[in-house]
């Protein structure tokens, strides 16, 4: 029995608004990182009281201001991962545009010359290029909310063509293009975002995804462990890690035949989050097919609790009355 997968579109970089989940994944503790850097005049020299401006790329409005010291230096704490575009500024005079990515528990380093010759200007062939990005990001997000996935594609790729380097935008065409069974096209944009965020655990749980709807098992398997590497895990662990990237381990073993197997990683799901209804349903099943039919009962009804009017809600139901007669 196949079980469908947690899938969710890419949240492109702080732009302001959510794609559609099928189901959100887990937010981990330590969320934040850290930019640090150096503000020098066009001689090397430190430049004390530069106004430091921290946003986040891709046309959100997340802002963060800080000054450099004696020494030039500067430091931001506390920003949520992401791409940032960092810039300086004082007496009138700018700095040229670093971008950096922050990762969590990371520090990004940006370097800054203020008053670098042509810098005012591309900061403003950034600020327009920003916009339309901006624009073509959010045509997506709307097109994608109405249904309209080839509308959304074409303007995630636009979205690429302005900025090659967005492994969020190739991602969203790589989920939009599973959603069509397009599965060559889906696992060329999985691996082009992973070229560039090779972290990128939701990429390779894309792979997973869609290997697994092709019955291509083994390749859906080392996809799926590198997501749960990725996520916090390691290959083969069953507590801690990313629970939706462990429970994609268990469906692509069950439906590979090794029920034990996919027994152990739905028990290790469970260890890491007990209320993920799809692992007690799946746990079920699996104490069903061992013969521990009270076990199994026990998982259908937790199942229902958490769960009611969820996606497997009546054939748990059902099998709930049939296994306590």
């Amino acid at each position: 029995m196949v079980r469908r997968f947690n899938g969710r579109l890419a949240w492109v970089a702080g732009c302001a608004a959510l794609f559609a989940l099928a189901t959100a994944l887990p937010v981990t503790a330590q969320s934040t990182g850290m930019v640090k850097g150096v503000v020098k005049d066009t001689q090397g020299q430190p430049v004390d009281g530069a106004k430091v401006v921290i946003e986040m790329s891709e046309g959100t409005s997340r802002r963060f201001e800080t000054k450099s010291n004696k020494k030039g230096e500067f430091i931001q704490i506390g920003l949520p991962s992401g791409a940032y575009r960092v810039t300086a500024e004082k007496d009138k005079l700018t700095s040229n545009t670093a971008d950096v990515r922050v990762r969590i528990s990371a520090t990004a380093e940006a370097n800054l010359v203020l008053g670098a010759p042509g810098a005012a200007a591309a900061s403003k062939e950034a600020i327009a290029k920003n916009a339309e990005l901006k624009s073509t990001l959010e045509a997506g997000i709307a097109a994608s909310n109405a249904g309209n996935d080839d509308e959304a594609i074409a303007k995630f790729v636009h979205a690429t063509e302005l900025k090659p380097d967005c492994a969020d935008c190739f991602y969203n065409i790589a989920f939009l293009h599973s959603k069509k069974k397009e599965y060559d096209k889906a696992e060329a944009a999985y691996k082009k975002a992973i070229e560039i965020r090779p972290d990128y655990s939701d990429a390779y749980n894309g792979l997973a995804n869609i290997y697994n709807a092709q019955r291509k098992f083994e390749e859906a398997g080392a996809a799926s462990l590198k997501a749960a590497e990725l996520s916090g895990g390691k290959p083969g662990a069953l507590a801690g890690g990313n629970a939706d990237a462990m429970f994609n381990q268990g469906v692509i073993l069950w439906n590979a035949g090794k029920i034990a197997d996919a027994k152990k990683q739905f028990e290790g799901v469970i260890a890491a989050n007990p209320n993920h209804a799809e692992a007690h349903f799946q746990l079920g099943m699996a104490l069903v097919n061992e013969g521990n039919l009270p076990g199994a009962a026990g998982e259908f009804e937790t199942y229902l609790k958490i769960a009611p009017t969820g996606p497997n809600a009546a054939q748990a139901k059902a099998l709930v009355e049939q296994l306590k007669k």
